[in-house]
């Protein structure tokens, strides 16, 4: 397990790693790399995600903890996309970025993505859906307080997580088909994915509101144990 004791090497990453180095890394991995080259891809991404982990915490046995929960949330975040229509995917990520941190939502979402895509089939569009499982998972960590607190706020930043992940995903849809950014074609492809967003968005409320409680709760009572 590795371990950052540097306060502002810590914080300088938390920052550097999603919102820089991992774009940086799905864009060259578009435009410089072949589609084939999309397995080293999604492995620096991982990397970077772990990587992003390890910053989120001082002390080993700290990290250590925090690492078995998200790896139980992995594992059922990725069980749970077996099941047909409706996804928990995004639920399970957002509620460990609420309880355990953005950096443990971070890493729960992209480990997600590629080891279910292990089954569902791994393709240039797996670095894409492992920055915005991620980054969904990372951003209700910083807006954990009010998702704790407020259930209206935590199904709205359901409902909207939907929609962020089908604009995410489309974004890959054009490159896939153009080789480059198009607007005109970017705001077609958003148009035809109405129906996807929507289906999203509900399957997001709806377990949010099924899982928010009973998750929540062991959780919290995990992080509170254990020092999480």
């Amino acid at each position: 397990m590795i371990v950052i004791r540097n306060r502002r090497l810590r914080q300088g990453l938390r920052i550097v790693i999603p919102f820089i180095l991992i774009p940086a890394v799905v864009a060259i991995g578009v435009f410089l790399f072949d589609e084939k080259r999309y397995a080293f891809i999604s492995l620096v991404i991982t990397v970077l995600a772990l990587l992003l982990f390890a910053a989120g915490f001082e002390k080993k046995k700290t990290g250590a903890r925090r690492l078995v929960a998200a790896a139980v949330m992995t594992a059922l975040s990725v069980v749970g996309r077996f099941i047909p229509f409706l996804k928990p995917v995004t639920a399970l990520t957002v509620l460990t970025g609420i309880w355990l941190g953005g950096e443990s939502g971070f890493l729960v979402g992209a480990l997600s993505a590629v080891i279910s895509n292990f089954y569902f089939g791994q393709g240039p569009w797996t670095p894409f859906q492992m920055f915005a499982w991620g980054m969904l998972g990372l951003i209700a960590g910083f807006l954990s307080r009010p998702l704790q607190k407020y259930r209206a706020a935590l199904i709205a930043y359901g409902a909207l997580a939907g929609v962020v992940y089908s604009f995410i995903m489309d974004i890959w849809t054009v490159l896939w088909y153009q080789r480059e950014f198009v607007l005109s074609l970017y705001i077609t492809a958003l148009g035809t994915a109405v129906p996807y967003m929507i289906l999203y968005s509900v399957s997001n409320v709806i377990f949010l509101c099924l899982f928010a409680k009973p998750f929540g709760e062991k959780l919290s009572r995990i992080r509170i144990k254990y020092g999480v």
